[in-house]
């Protein structure tokens, strides 16, 4: 049995304890071999291994990870591009649902332009001539498209020639200005003959009234969401008739107008606008 053990089985007073403790240690050492301290190892540094799972992120929870960001399809992409590109071209107008506009400008008639068929007589009252046309429009709006109806009066030196129909409008908004084109059908009438040029007529008995047909084109400045002004060209075709009337008798140009007459003709038009939009 080995000698700790018996000291361990015997035990001695401390201060024995100790002598015989040393004793024990220099009898199992080889002689002449002095006490030395065991060097003291340091542990090699160990290799991260492959295998080793990284440090869990501050945003993973329960093993969960948040998802990698996906690029948008290249198709929504350029849609977003689009309507970023029309919000900055729309100068903050906003959405428009109703439009009210007056316009004044100068106006050209030909009654028989295209055929005549006994409508005027040219010499007495006169078939063509130009002068002031007034106009006032309002109606809807649907994003890019409006409708509506529109009012014009043609001031001449032997007659007035008023026509009113609907109209459709199509829009194209660039920034603060915005092209426009319409497309208006109404009735027509000549009104107001001068009575002066013709004393021995009965202007009251005189009838022309018919159809009318408008194309335009505008572009209208926004001075804000609200107020706008604009420059507008018109081209129109005319189909007039006239039923015949009774007149005095005595003369060729009444009997002209005793007849039933038609015409087709033209109409053009320049005129500035202001409008308002809501």
């Amino acid at each position: 049995m080995p000698n700790v053990t018996l000291v361990q089985m015997f035990p001695l007073p401390r201060p024995l304890a100790a002598v015989a403790a040393a004793a024990i240690c220099s009898i199992g050492s080889p002689a002449g071999a002095s006490a030395q301290p065991a060097p003291s190892v340091q542990p090699a540094p160990s290799a991260p291994s492959p295998y080793t799972r990284p440090a869990p992120s501050p945003l993973e929870a329960g093993g969960l990870r948040p998802p990698a960001p996906v690029a948008p399809p290249p198709d929504e992409s350029a849609t977003l591009q689009k309507l970023e590109r029309a919000e900055r071209e729309d100068a903050g107008r906003g959405l428009e649902f109703l439009w009210v506009d007056v316009e004044a400008g100068y106006e050209y008639l030909d009654l028989q332009a295209l055929s005549s068929s006994s409508l005027l007589d040219g010499t007495v009252l006169s078939d063509s001539g130009g002068g002031l046309c007034l106009g006032a429009g309002a109606g809807v709006r649907f994003v890019f498209m409006t409708l509506g109806a529109r009012f014009r009066i043609a001031r001449l030196s032997d007659f007035d020639l008023w026509t009113l129909g609907g109209e459709f409008g199509l829009h194209l908004p660039r920034g603060a200005f915005e092209p426009s084109f319409t497309l208006g059908v109404g009735y027509a009438s000549v009104a107001s003959p001068n009575v002066d040029a013709a004393p021995s007529l009965e202007i009251d008995g005189l009838d022309i009234s018919g159809l009318s047909a408008r194309l335009g084109a505008s572009i209208d400045y926004y001075v804000n969401p609200l107020l706008s002004f604009g420059v507008r060209g018109t081209f129109e075709v005319l189909q007039l008739w006239r039923s015949g009337s009774e007149q005095p008798a005595g003369s060729p140009i009444v009997e002209f107008y005793a007849r039933d007459g038609s015409s087709t003709g033209i109409g053009a038009a320049v005129s500035g606008s202001a409008g308002l939009h809501f």
